[in-house]
């Protein structure tokens, strides 16, 4: 790519050893100008794993949070309240652990009986990216009016992104009016796309990021095949002609973009 980016979600821990090893990861993806990665652990061991490796690597900065397909599982044998005390913990483990998240709803692995657990642990999150400082990474899946309604109700925090983001441009716009970053993935590439394609369109530049959510969303064409960082330029290619702008400019809006919502550069 013309200027480097940051590949702003991803999960090298899911992908070692099985797709590529970290270093590999890593490599392959600065050779693309994919410069730096979000490093997201969503459960206590991946947590762990992403504060010991942003610690390791200067490519890496962390995020530390229990998924909120994992609340419910630990909420049921009563474990969660200790596994955010943990959180909590690891959040403050490393100047390199920029975020919380990924958190908030998943209306589409968690049926009814898990949401009370999702909703808990969503704002246990949002109030200790609020205390910490920390960006809040939000998980929202089939879960848009949720996800507003608890933003709404604790307050947001000075910096937060959606991850992955999936609505189409009115859940874009009430994002972007509460102070959201929107996170793009390789699903604007796939052929179904076209609501998510149209919020892309309505979002500022300044509040674009883009991510992989490796070793998930492939982009086109490599969809069905493990994802991993290096791949970004084919998603940011697709949001620059989505959006008819310049890439070099696209590129250099996205990685300050990114350090801004992540407190910074590393």
């Amino acid at each position: 790519m013309p200027h480097p980016v940051v590949d702003s979600h991803c999960h090298l821990d899911i992908a070692d050893g099985d797709w590529l090893a970290t270093e590999e990861a890593i490599a392959a993806a600065q050779a693309v100008n994919v410069t730096r990665i979000v490093q997201i652990g969503c459960d206590l061991p991946g947590a762990r794993w992403a504060v010991e490796a942003a610690a390791t690597h200067a490519a890496l900065v962390a995020g530390v949070a229990i998924h909120p397909n994992e609340a419910p599982r630990l909420a049921a044998v009563g474990e969660l309240d200790a596994a955010l005390d943990e959180i909590e913990r690891l959040a403050q483990a490393h100047d390199q652990v920029r975020a919380v998240g990924e958190t908030g709803f998943d209306r589409f692995r968690t049926g009814e009986e898990g949401r009370a657990a999702q909703e808990e642990s969503f704002r246990r999150h949002i109030d200790l990216a609020k205390r910490l400082d920390r960006t809040l990474v939000i998980h929202d899946r089939d879960a848009h009016d949720d996800v507003l309604r608890v933003i709404d109700d604790e307050g947001a925090p000075q910096r937060w992104v959606m991850h992955c983001f999936s609505g189409d441009a009115d859940v874009a716009r009430a994002c972007l009016d509460r102070g959201a970053y929107l996170s793009f993935a390789g699903t604007v590439t796939f052929k179904n796309a076209a609501p998510l394609r149209n919020a892309l369109v309505v979002t500022p530049t300044e509040r674009l990021l883009v991510e992989t959510d490796a070793p998930y969303l492939t982009p086109v064409p490599y969809r069905g095949r493990p994802n991993a960082s290096y791949l970004v330029p084919l998603t940011m290619r697709a949001m620059a002609q989505v959006r008819q702008q310049d890439l070099e400019s696209l590129c250099r809006a996205v990685d300050a973009n990114t350090e801004a919502a992540f407190g910074g550069s590393w």
